[in-house]
């Protein structure tokens, strides 16, 4: 009997796509870091980061690494609606961060792959249901970086006039995946009906049922009262926290910043998120940094200086956990696997 040929010009065709997914990407962060720094005085910019105040840098890093946690707590809380077991916050908090260091080094945002990985392999959740719940807490926190970020430019006089059209048609897609999260668990019967419609063996339906089951079942556990209301209290909690960050980094390098303008670049930060990027947002962050601290009084030099600045810190924070995350996440799972084997 022969064994099964895999289908020829798949690997090439995802290996092209992917060729190209980087190709544009690497695009848009050259036009964008073009734009940011066509006429940047360099003495200027590096003259604002040796005269930092490392004190406030290092407070601004305790904030993200608090705000880190309760990111922690608030992925916990959809997690435990599919589980009798509740995970541990030491496990979601290890997984989270080596999502987060996944999506600095790795394209298309692999880290959400990364992490639902991680815990779907130290629980009882299956992938499936974990991946959801992780895609639906980015779509839930861009609807609510949207709505707060409509508010303050309502309040602004001076403002990127890209920022409006592009928050007013971010508006409306976040509308509509409100929408869509608020139906798409109550048809679960068309959705059966469909999939018995596919041209396919019985035993290939129902493992597409029993997803498509686990997906309903990740966007539901938004649908208990007292479960979103938590989740969206610790929403507010992680945005005033990374706001706060922001401004005490900006006071670290002298520069004076409020939570309107701190509001309105992590909005910034938020749409440019939608653009195929680079990891670690390349050029888009400085891009939304220069484009919207202008209208604040702070001048183009700073405000390249605050984003490189601000990012290294970032990436500072992410891999000085994330590294002990992702090491810690493969060694419980291996454990694990030694454990079953051993009954």
């Amino acid at each position: 009997m022969s064994s099964p040929v895999p289908e020829r010009g798949f690997a090439p065709r995802r290996a092209r796509l992917a060729i190209w997914r980087w190709t544009f990407a690497l695009a848009v962060a050259g036009f964008l870091l073009y734009k940011a720094l066509h006429g940047v005085d360099w003495t200027q910019v590096w003259h604002t980061v040796l005269e930092a105040r490392w004190g406030y840098l290092a407070g601004a890093m305790l904030i993200s690494t608090g705000s880190f946690t309760v990111r922690a707590l608030r992925w916990r809380i959809l997690l435990n609606a599919g589980t009798d077991t509740p995970l541990r916050l030491a496990t979601v908090f290890r997984a989270n961060m080596a999502g987060y260091l996944g999506n600095n080094v790795l394209p298309a945002r692999a880290g959400e792959v990364l992490r639902s990985v991680l815990i779907s392999s130290r629980s009882s959740l299956s992938r499936a249901y974990v991946l959801t719940t992780a895609l639906c807490e980015r779509m839930m926190d861009a609807i609510a970086l949207v709505l707060w970020g409509s508010i303050m430019l309502s309040w602004v006089r001076s403002k990127p006039a890209w920022m409006e059209e592009v928050a007013r048609t971010m508006g409306l897609v976040a509308a509509g995946g409100a929408v869509f999260l608020m139906i798409l668990p109550h048809t679960e019967r068309l959705t059966d009906r469909v999939v018995e419609w596919l041209p396919a063996p019985n035993r290939i339906r129902d493992r597409i049922k029993q997803m498509v089951g686990q997906v309903l079942l990740g966007i539901r556990a938004f649908h208990h009262v007292s479960r979103f209301a938590g989740f969206a209290g610790l929403t507010a909690v992680i945005w005033l926290c990374d706001a706060t960050g922001m401004i005490v980094s900006a006071r670290g390098l002298g520069l004076r910043m409020g939570y309107p303008a701190a509001v309105l670049l992590m909005t910034a930060m938020g749409l440019g998120s939608a653009l195929p990027s680079t990891p670690g947002y390349v050029g888009i962050y400085q891009f939304a940094a220069v484009t919207v601290l202008a209208a604040f009084g702070i001048g183009r030099d700073q405000a390249l200086a605050y984003s490189l600045v601000n990012q290294a810190l970032g990436y500072v924070v992410i891999t000085a956990l994330g590294v002990p995350g992702l090491y810690g996440s493969l060694a419980g799972r291996k454990l694990g696997s030694l454990e079953d084997a051993s009954v």
